[in-house]
């Protein structure tokens, strides 16, 4: 459901900053997605930790971080350009 609501925020919104909202709501929902699938995948004993989930989400964590500050960045520039951050209007970004 996390998925669908970053899926449908990427589609309907025009402001750039909500659609990279929509992103993080997605890298959100699969890290859910990966501690989960850890928790279920290794069944046994509460002593034997597995660890694999969370490394891979605190990896996707700082993938998320890195692709927030690069858009942030973009998205300042592009402010300055043309006053609004209106991905409508990205079109004049042609070269």
């Amino acid at each position: 459901m996390l998925f669908v609501c970053g899926l449908l925020a990427i589609l309907l919104k025009r402001n750039a900053i909500g659609i990279l909202m929509g992103v993080e709501l997605m890298l959100n929902a699969a890290n859910i997605n990966l501690v989960a699938f850890n928790h279920f995948s290794h069944p046994g004993p509460p002593a034997a930790v597995h660890l694999d989930g969370q490394l891979f989400a605190a990896f996707v964590i700082v993938i998320a971080a890195a692709e927030a500050a690069v858009a942030l960045a973009i998205f300042l520039n592009y402010y300055r350009q043309f006053k609004t951050i209106d991905v409508e209007q990205a079109i004049g970004l042609k070269g």
